[in-house]
């Protein structure tokens, strides 16, 4: 007879965590992209550096 594998109940949980983790992470980018790919955000850091780059003589 052979004996069966003992499994602890914790088994796996890292690996479960780092791909929550992963999912998390990868949810936060795309939320963040979305947000500064915006025409208001992309125009507001356009008249920023317009104005930064200004030269007055």
């Amino acid at each position: 007879m052979t004996k069966l594998p003992t499994f602890r109940e914790d088994d796996g949980m890292a690996t479960v965590e780092y791909a929550i983790a992963t999912l998390a992470a990868a949810a936060l980018a795309g939320v963040l992209y979305l947000i500064i790919s915006g025409d208001a955000v992309v125009a507001g850091l356009t008249a920023l550096i317009e104005r930064a780059l200004a030269v007055k003589f």
